[in-house]
């Protein structure tokens, strides 16, 4: 069996060094940083502790996926993440475009997750979901005990759509 005892030394110690990357990029009602900006904090770091990172683009019967593989350079140990991408046609884009999407969205979050990234605050590790308009009206209708686990679940960015939900809920126990 092989050991990886050089690469997981150099990982933690990345680990260690690395800072929160802060999201930059406006997407539709949410932020994100783009991988651009997550190279720019990670490659220096990566070089000064032997590491490196590749993604790799494979297609079999099953779909496509991308190989996320973290080295390091001296001892040639690898560590290795396989992600699908699913196959979707996005509003507004031709398959090529969704397919191009895809994997700028899947190669972010695979990088991520194998070097262990911290981008910004996660609303998910907080069991928080963000309160959209559509999901807002879909609320407003909801019985009691609904009402309570979305306050208790959602984050809400207009504050009169919490209160709103407050009322309602309030008028449901009183009755």
């Amino acid at each position: 069996m092989e050991t990886k005892i050089e690469l997981y030394k150099a990982l933690a110690a990345f680990q260690n060094e690395v800072p929160t990357i802060h999201k930059g990029t406006k997407g539709y009602g949410y932020s994100y940083a783009d991988l651009p900006t997550i190279f720019n904090v990670i490659n220096p770091l990566l070089s000064k502790h032997g590491l490196g990172v590749t993604q790799l683009l494979n297609s079999d019967d099953i779909g496509d996926s991308i190989k996320t593989i973290v080295f390091h350079s001296e001892s040639g140990q690898t560590l290795e993440s396989n992600t699908r991408i699913p196959k979707i046609t996005m509003k507004g884009m031709n398959d090529y475009q969704s397919f191009g999407s895809g994997c700028t969205y899947y190669r972010r979050y695979a990088i991520s997750n194998i070097l262990r990234l911290v981008t910004d605050v996660d609303a998910d590790a907080y069991g928080k979901q963000i309160m959209t308009d559509d999901k807002f009206e879909k609320a407003k209708l909801f019985n009691l005990d609904h009402l309570n686990i979305v306050l208790s679940t959602f984050k809400f960015s207009k504050p009169q759509q919490r209160k709103e939900l407050e009322e309602i809920r309030d008028n449901l126990n009183k009755k």
